[in-house]
């Protein structure tokens, strides 16, 4: 009975979706009032009932209802309740499901939330976001149904991926829908301006926050993906260019290209017909890795579907929302000229500068990940695009985006002087060259990735904090003064900061770790040590260890280095119901390195084969993701962007009721 109510409110969603996409359009085009209020209760409604279509899937999982086919599939009764409750997103329908639930979320938070939005703009808001679930609520209902009965159900369910019985993968992705579904907010704020024909500050200050939301959770989202990958799947990388991880990737440049532009648009407003664009580009990137994953054409632990009819549906959503937003686009971009003229050195173009070099990365990561299937599927030719192609292509945009960040960043609007903008980078920039040449002369073999590396990342760090001491007049003025200037400062540059000093912290992860790695595969004799790095290890024993669903073998080895002794335990573990072996990696992590260690397969002489790496300062690539993160939080809490007043009085018609 509950699984045909969470269908029945999946149904009433899709027609209330429907009403919300019409009406609401017609009275902000007719200026009826009580049309356009419509909106709001329609798309609280709706969020309600999607929330009661998920809490009913999420409760036929916790209770091992193997009545329904999804959960058959995809649980089991001796599986952790964790584990059950992840198992609703675990799986094509369940996630669609999901993908659902946070697209009506945010549009009843624009229902709730967005008090100061114009009557009309919000009106076609909403009713854009209703058009795109009416689009995602017919894929679940017509192609995806999660509420389907068994006419004869099992007496147990077949379990679940093994791979995905992991607490990162638990969380990875609900955060990851949070953010690629929370660029549908940029998308309908995008086309309802285009509607409208009205582009200006205001707009931006009511599409950034939610536009930095997203992107916030996006980045969390990946990191998430990326952290499981590291631990879980053995390889010992934190970055493959896998085609679903670039399919997240690709709208996350987008994003960030977005929330850079918009700060043009709010503080000068001037680039407004590429603003619109980045909006409408970076959801379709988000529909676009909907459709890697859910349309079969990809094979890979990241995938869900493999039906063409399904993917056939994703790709008319596609051709719909990508091909409509883009031809209006064109159709009205001539509307969004702007007068306003700014010299070749000042911090809006600095902002255009870095837009495009995201953009042409993003690009890059696009062509890269697509020419495959385009090859097989035009010359029918199978060919492989992998890590050196995205390195070699990709690398140089972020190496040039690190080179100009603090300098953009300073330079003031309109016209800049690049003397005074200096002024208070040029000890930065010594400090920063400085600290890659101690660290090239302490390295050996000639690497200059490492040095190179680190210099951009104390370049970026460095700049970020003499930004917030030139605003704040350090050494100009007293320090109580220079404290009350830190104070007052806005929180959006405070959160910028903290971004930008995230983003060099990243650099600094990933050059370390890339530079200066250690691998070392071998057959390990039980109780001879065996040294990498400075480090004695020892396998002592192997044995049989029970987990909650599974039978591991588990190895003891024995970590010893200038006194410091600890033990570590790499598994092989066989899963009881799904019969599907995984490898658990052991890792002791510090801030300056992890040691990372794989039990591999037993030999013929008694020995075991064991792979060892030694990363040095890995963590810093999630801290410095975290941080970046932290720095989008802080700007969201900006008080400008939640009460989002425009930037001057416009006299507008009042709406009436209809008749």
């Amino acid at each position: 009975m509950i699984a045909e109510i969470g269908h029945a409110a999946l149904i009433i969603a899709f027609a209330i979706a429907i009403v919300q996409a019409i009406v609401p359009m017609i009275g902000a085009q007719k200026g009826w009032s009580n049309w356009m209020y419509l909106a709001v209760p329609a798309a609280i409604i709706q969020f309600i009932l999607v929330l009661i279509s998920f809490s009913a899937l999420t409760y036929a999982f916790v209770v091992s209802d193997f009545s329904l086919q999804l959960v058959a599939a995809n649980s089991h009764s001796d599986k952790p309740m964790l584990y059950k409750i992840t198992g609703v997103w675990a799986n094509h329908e369940g996630s669609l499901l999901l993908w659902n639930l946070i697209l009506v979320l945010f549009g009843a938070m624009v229902a709730m939330f967005g008090k100061n939005l114009p009557p009309a703009l919000k009106a076609r808001v909403l009713s854009v976001q209703a058009m795109i679930g009416i689009a995602f609520l017919a894929f679940l209902l017509f192609t995806s149904n999660p509420f389907i009965r068994l006419p004869n159900p099992p007496f147990n369910g077949t379990g679940l991926n093994p791979l995905l019985q992991d607490p990162g993968l638990a969380f990875h992705p609900p955060f990851l829908y949070l953010g690629y579904v929370g660029l549908s907010m940029a998308f309908s704020f995008a086309i309802a301006a285009l509607i409208e024909g009205r582009v200006d500050a205001a707009w931006a200050r009511w599409v950034r926050p939610w536009t930095l939301m997203a992107w916030m959770f996006l980045t969390l989202g990946i990191a998430l993906g990326s952290w499981w990958a590291y631990y879980e799947l053995g390889w010992g990388g934190w970055w493959f260019w896998d085609p679903v991880e670039n399919s997240s990737f690709m709208p996350w440049l987008l994003a960030t290209a977005l929330l850079h532009s918009a700060i043009v648009v709010e503080k000068r407003n001037t680039l407004k017909a590429w603003t619109v664009l980045l909006a409408i580009l970076a959801f379709s990137f988000s529909l676009i890795g909907t459709f890697l994953v859910r349309s079969g054409v990809l094979t890979s632990v990241h995938a869900f579907a493999n039906d063409p009819q399904r993917g056939m549906f994703v790709l008319g959503i596609l051709a719909v929302a990508i091909g409509g937003g883009l031809t209006l686009y064109a159709m009205r971009a001539s509307t969004l000229k702007s007068n306003a003229v700014f010299s070749s050195l000042s911090r809006e173009s600095g902002l255009v500068l870095n837009n495009l070099l995201l953009s042409v990365s993003a690009a890059v990561v696009f062509v890269g990940t697509m020419w495959p299937l385009l090859t097989e599927l035009v010359l029918d030719r199978k060919i492989s695009v992998g890590a050196p192609f995205f390195d070699a292509a990709f690398t140089p945009f972020m190496v040039v985006i690190a080179m100009v960040l603090p300098i953009g960043s300073i330079l003031s609007w309109k016209r800049a002087k690049i003397r005074k903008s200096m002024q208070p980078l040029w000890g930065m920039m010594a400090l920063s060259v400085a600290l890659g040449a101690f660290v090239w002369s302490q390295n050996t073999g000639g690497r200059m990735l490492a040095p190179i590396g680190i210099t951009l990342a104390a370049w970026v760090v460095l700049g970020a904090m003499a930004e917030l001491g030139s605003r704040a007049k350090i050494f100009k003025v007293t320090a109580r003064e220079t404290l009350r200037r830190l104070r007052n400062l806005p929180r959006s540059d405070w959160g910028k900061a903290v971004a930008h000093s995230g983003f060099g912290l990243l650099i600094f992860g990933i050059s370390a770790i890339t530079a200066w790695e250690v691998e070392d595969i071998r057959s390990v004799e039980m109780g001879t040590p065996y040294y990498v790095d400075g480090y004695e290890f020892t396998l002592n024993s192997v044995g049989e260890f029970e987990g909650p669903n599974y039978v591991a073998i588990r190895g003891e080895i024995t970590v010893v280095k200038n006194g410091e002794t600890f033990n570590l335990y790499p598994e092989k573990r066989n899963f009881n119901v799904e019969g599907t072996p995984t490898t658990e990696a052991a890792i002791n992590s510090t801030l300056a390195r992890d040691v990372y260690i794989v039990l591999g397969d037993p030999q013929s002489d008694g020995r075991w084969a064991v792979r060892t790496y030694i990363k040095p300062f890995v963590a810093w690539i999630w801290i410095g993701i975290i941080v970046t993160s932290f720095g989008g939080l802080i700007s969201l809490t900006d008080r400008r962007y939640r009460v989002a007043a425009p930037s001057k009085k416009v006299t507008r018609v009042a709406a009436v009721p209809a008749e």
